[in-house]
C-alpha cells in the first residue's frame, strides 16, 4: 500500500530509521492492571457518525458538491455501486435519531457539519438555510440532554475548493478558518465542543496515495503538502474560533494504531519500518500541533512546503485529543519500492472483524498510555471504536453479540489505561445507525441501530440495549 510514496527516496529512508531508533529508546513499562470496572459518573457515553454518511439531502436548500459527491459517482468507486443521496436520511429524520440516542442514555453525540451545506462553493456568503438544519440539531441535542461534538472536516471537502487546488493548496486552510468562524459565530452559543479535522491521516493516505477514498488521487509526491496545509488549516482555524469565544472546548481527532513490524520485534528492518511510517502516520499531525515541529521520519516529507510562522500557526495545541481506534498496523520493509516499506501481514491465527483487521483491545490500551506519556497526560475521549456486521448486503444483524463482546473488550482496555494514569474522559461507538460506509457502500453495518436503505425504518439491535445499560450505571460486567 505504501511503497506508492514516490517521495521516499533512500536518504529520506535513512532519516526515517534514525529517528526510529531514538523513539524506540524509550518503551513503556506496564503498570499493573486493576480489576474495577466502573467508570466515573461524569463519563461522556455516546456514539458518532459523519454528515456525508447519515444525512442524504445532497441537493437540498443550498448545499454544494463535495469531493465525495463526485468521487461517489464515478463507476466502481462503490463496492456495491450504491449512491449516497439519502443513506439514513438523517437531514430529515434528526429527531428520531436523537430520539435513540436518549433512550440509550447516551450523553454525547458526535456528528459532523457538512462544510458544502455551510459555503457550497467553499467560501462566499453563508448559506443560511444550510447552517440552519446545524442550529435545530443543536437545540434538540441540548433539550435531550446530549452535549453535541461537532467535527467541522470529516472528509467531505467542497469541490469547488478542490478544483482550486484542494489540501494541495495553502489557500484551503484559509478557507478552512472562515469556515470554522462562520460556525462558531452562529452556534457557539451553544456549541461547546468543536473537533477540527477527523482523521486527516486517513484522508491523506487513502484519499490522495491509493485513491481508494476521494479525492481519489495516486500520488505520493502529495504526502508532504496535503499533511502540512491540513495542519495549517488546523492551526488557522483554532486560532479563529478562540478569536470568535474563550469558552469553546476544541479538540482533534485522529486514525491512532500501535504500527507493528511484520514478525515481531526480532525482524529488525521491519521494525524500523514500523517505526518509521508511525512518524508519517501518527506523528506528523500529533507532534506540530502539541510540540511545535515535525518528527524526523516526516520533516523532510514536508520541508519544501513549510514557510516561516507556519509552525507557530500550527502549534495551537488542543483541549483534547479524538482517539479513533479499531485494529494494530503491520508493516514490513520492502526494497521493491521508493520508500523502502510496505504493508505488513497480519500474524496468522488472531481474530479478526468483518474487514479483516485484528481485534487487538489491548492496542486501545497501548495507544492511550502512549499519548499520557509523549504529551504530557492530555484530555482523551475515544471518539470512535466499533465493529461491522459481516460484510455483504444481506439484512444487520439484529442479535449482535458479537458487537457487545467486541465493546465490553475494548472497554476494558480503556479502564486499564485509566488505572495506568490516562485522562480518559468518555467512549463514542461507531456508530449510532448502519449508514453509507465510505467505499464500501451499504455492505457494512457498524451501527446499534439497523436501517433499512429501502425503507429507512431504524430498529435497535441487541447491542444498543447492552450498551444504554453501561451508559446508565457505569458498570460492566467482568
Amino acid at each position: 500500500m505504501v511503497n506508492e510514496k514516490k517521495n521516499w527516496t533512500r536518504r529520506r529512508f535513512a532519516l526515517s530509521l534514525g529517528a526510529a531508533a531514538i523513539a524506540a529508546a524509550g518503551c513503556e513499562r506496564k503498570k499493573p492492571v486493576s480489576e474495577a470496572r466502573r467508570f466515573p459518573s461524569i463519563f461522556r457515553w455516546g456514539c458518532g457518525s459523519s454528515a456525508f454518511q447519515v444525512e442524504g439531502a445532497l441537493d437540498v436548500d443550498g448545499r454544494g458538491e463535495s469531493i465525495w459527491d463526485v468521487f461517489a459517482k464515478q463507476n466502481g468507486r462503490i463496492k456495491d455501486g450504491s449512491i449516497p443521496s439519502i443513506t439514513c436520511d438523517s437531514y430529515h429524520r434528526y429527531k428520531e435519531d436523537v430520539a435513540l440516542m436518549s433512550a440509550a442514555n447516551l450523553n454525547s453525540y458526535k456528528f459532523s457539519i457538512a462544510w458544502p451545506r455551510v459555503f457550497p462553493s467553499g467560501s462566499g456568503p453563508v448559506n443560511e438555510r444550510g447552517i440552519d438544519y446545524y442550529d435545530r440539531l443543536t437545540d434538540v441535542l441540548l433539550q435531550s440532554h446530549i452535549t453535541p461534538y461537532a467535527t467541522l472536516f470529516h472528509w467531505d471537502l467542497p469541490q469547488r475548493l478542490y478544483e482550486l487546488g484542494g489540501w494541495m493548496s495553502r489557500d484551503t486552510g484559509e478557507r478552512f478558518a472562515d469556515y470554522a468562524a462562520a460556525v462558531t459565530r452562529r452556534l457557539g452559543d451553544r456549541l461547546k465542543n468543536v473537533i477540527t479535522l477527523n482523521e486527516p491521516n486517513v484522508h491523506l493516505l487513502l484519499g490522495h496515495v491509493t485513491g481508494s477514498h476521494a479525492p481519489g488521487l495516486h500520488d505520493g509526491n502529495l504526502i508532504g503538502p496535503v499533511t502540512h496545509h491540513l495542519n495549517l488549516a488546523q492551526g488557522r482555524a483554532i486560532q479563529a474560533m478562540r478569536a470568535q469565544r474563550n469558552d469553546l472546548t476544541i479538540g482533534t481527532g485522529l486514525a491512532l494504531s500501535p504500527v507493528r513490524a511484520e514478525g515481531g520485534r526480532i525482524h529488525l528492518l521491519n521494525y524500523f519500518a514500523a517505526l518509521a511510517f508511525d512518524g508519517i502516520w501518527a506523528g506528523a499531525f500529533l507532534d506540530p500541533l502539541l510540540k511545535g515541529k515535525y518528527p524526523l521520519a516526516a520533516h523532510q516529507m514536508v520541508a519544501d512546503v513549510i514557510k516561516p510562522g507556519d509552525m507557530s500557526t500550527i502549534h495551537q495545541g488542543c483541549d483534547f485529543i479524538g482517539v479513533n481506534y479499531y485494529s494494530p498496523a503491520y508493516m514490513r520493509a520492502d526494497f521493491s519500492g521508493p520508500s523502502f516499506l510496505g504493508q505488513g501481514k497480519t500474524p496468522a491465527g488472531v481474530t479478526q472483524d468483518a474487514s479483516g483487521r485484528e481485534i487487538d483491545p489491548s492496542g486501545l490500551r497501548e495507544v492511550l498510555n502512549r499519548l499520557t506519556k509523549e504529551y504530557g497526560q492530555p484530555r482523551l475521549i475515544v471518539t470512535e471504536n466499533g465493529c461491522s456486521d459481516p460484510m455483504g448486503d444481506h439484512a444487520a444483524i439484529i442479535n449482535d453479540e458479537f458487537r457487545s463482546h467486541y465493546l465490553s473488550a475494548h472497554l476494558r482496555a480503556v479502564i486499564q489505561a485509566m488505572d495506568n494514569g490516562s485522562r480518559v474522559e468518555g467512549f463514542f461507538v461507531w456508530s449510532l445507525l448502519d449508514n453509507w460506509e465510505w467505499d464500501s457502500g451499504f455492505t457494512s453495518k457498524f451501527g446499534l441501530v439497523a436501517h433499512n436503505v429501502n425503507t429507512g425504518e431504524r430498529t435497535p439491535k441487541k447491542s444498543y440495549a447492552w450498551f444504554a445499560n453501561i451508559a446508565e450505571t457505569g458498570l460492566l460486567s467482568a
